[in-house]
């Protein structure tokens, strides 16, 4: 039986339970031209070879690192990093700045999987501070003072891989459809859902709210998504990624969307039945913003 979007969805919300809180203030209204650097660093530490692929580095040992720091050794075009949730895909080559020795790094060959910064800010402490406003496609040399991640400071090479939007981002979709959930936005874009005094609908309904710029999803892709899902009847929220981390779901049921869309849909239990085998207590309006097409992404046969 085919897939429907309140499957995948459904499936999609059920993987929070597999990820941390990690909700957290955003970077709104920072000054990108604020962000700390440091030259002195630069004249320590070389960094060569090609963006994307592991860096060769080689320091002036010590080098001394005395307050965080971050420079670009290569500006990328993508987008900017905008929010602490929002996710993002970095490499990362990390240095003990006193011994140069490495302290560990991610892969660099495209395995690296979606995170958030403050989900690295967890692993990594404070890089959150230098990856405020970076851009896809930047090479970063990070500089970790004595005590916050080595006892002598550290150093770290950063490339940033991809970053998805923050929240669908795109022009407003007039619907006229009477009966239906209203939703609000917060500043950040998240939604709210308004359940309205009418007779739920028998059938799922699915309805365009913003319409993104970017690409047209493919029934073969698997998206980064931000889910919200409110219960019809009780009008209480079920769950939030925006509380959480954002999803990988597969594009079934959202193909012709395009990136940067907002989609309500309205399941009705025997829709959530169909094939994810939920318990269809009641009816769901979920709202749906699409980030992005994750590559690095892989879901099971089951979804």
């Amino acid at each position: 039986m085919r897939k429907t979007a309140a499957a995948l969805i459904t499936l999609g919300l059920a993987a929070l339970a597999l990820a941390g809180c990690s909700a957290g203030p955003s970077f709104a209204g920072q000054a990108c031209s604020s962000k700390a650097t440091s030259s002195v660093l630069t004249n320590s530490v070389t960094v060569k070879g090609e963006f994307g692929k592991a860096p060769e580095v080689s320091f002036a040992t010590p080098t001394k690192v005395q307050k965080s720091s971050v420079d670009d050794l290569i500006t990328g075009t993508g987008s900017a990093i905008t929010e602490k949730n929002q996710p993002i895909v970095i490499d990362v080559a990390l240095y003990d700045a006193k011994t140069g020795q490495s302290l560990g790094s991610t892969s660099f060959d495209g395995s690296t999987q979606v995170a958030d910064i403050n989900t690295w800010d967890g692993q990594l402490k404070t890089i959150g501070d230098a990856l405020g406003c970076a851009t896809a496609g930047s090479r970063l040399l990070v500089g970790f003072p004595a005590g916050t991640v080595a006892e002598g400071g550290a150093v770290a090479v950063v490339d940033v891989q991809k970053v998805f939007l923050p929240h669908a981002e795109g022009s407003l979709v007039y619907n006229d459809a009477l009966g239906l959930p209203t939703v609000v936005r917060a500043p950040d874009g998240r939604p709210g859902i308004i359940i309205p005094d009418a007779k739920k609908p028998a059938k799922q309904v699915t309805q365009t709210l913003i319409r993104g710029t970017g690409a047209k999803v493919t029934k073969d892709d698997v998206l980064r998504v931000q889910l919200t899902s409110v219960d019809w009847d009780t009008r209480k929220v079920l769950k939030s990624t925006w509380d959480a981390q954002s999803v990988a779901i597969s594009a079934t049921g959202l193909e012709g969307q395009t990136v940067g869309s907002q989609v309500l849909l309205v399941i009705p239990p025997a829709d959530a039945n169909q094939s994810t085998g939920a318990d269809g207590n009641g009816t769901q309006a979920i709202v749906v913003d699409i980030l992005g097409v994750d590559t690095s992404a892989s879901l099971s046969s089951g979804q």
